[in-house]
């Protein structure tokens, strides 16, 4: 496995180091979504999709995006399922991760599922995977929010997977958000 020097030259390699991301770099906000992910408790396979999430553009962020033919690539650096982890962020549309997030609000045995951007497919996730996404998704949004300002950008989604996640997740949601929960 890579050791953390060789995923920073990766961004480095393919030209993601410098791009602008909410007064950060892009590398310095991935970083930061890793090391956060890594004082949570998280696995360092957790923390290498964390700082991958967003690798192949989201539909928010679109000022870097490496080609999913590069996926391998990725996959051999930072091991499969963190890839798949990634990749699931990259591709998952944000109404219908939030649609599958309000049908779990009423009904907490409603499917896990998220829709894949790129293919218009509809994929399962086990609840190992929505939970992890979840996480990655939670810190991703909490590593930069103050930077943002956008404080009600998707707040109930985030808010929902911090009481899901629980623990560690649901006290940085609330240290974060401070006076504003």
């Amino acid at each position: 496995m890579a050791i953390f020097k060789e995923l920073t030259d990766f961004f480095q390699h393919v030209g993601a180091t410098d791009v602008a991301h909410t007064s950060k770099t892009y590398l310095a906000h991935a970083i930061g979504v890793y090391n956060d992910l890594k004082q949570w408790g998280s696995s360092e396979e957790l923390a290498r999709a964390g700082m991958f999430h967003s690798i192949y553009g989201t539909e928010r962020f679109q000022k870097f995006k490496l080609d999913l033919e590069r996926r391998c690539d990725v996959r051999a650096l930072i091991g499969e399922r963190a890839e798949w982890l990634a990749w699931l962020n990259c591709a998952m549309t944000r109404d219908e991760y939030d649609a599958c997030i309000e049908s779990l609000i009423e009904d907490t045995s409603a499917p896990l599922c998220v829709v894949d951007r790129f293919s218009g497919e509809r994929i399962e996730l086990t609840p190992q995977d929505f939970d992890d996404l979840g996480t990655i998704h939670l810190c991703d949004w909490l590593e930069q929010v103050g930077r943002s300002q956008d404080w009600n950008y998707r707040r109930h989604i985030y808010e929902y997977l911090a009481n899901r996640l629980g623990g560690v997740a649901l006290a940085a949601f609330h240290e974060v958000y401070g006076e504003r929960v």
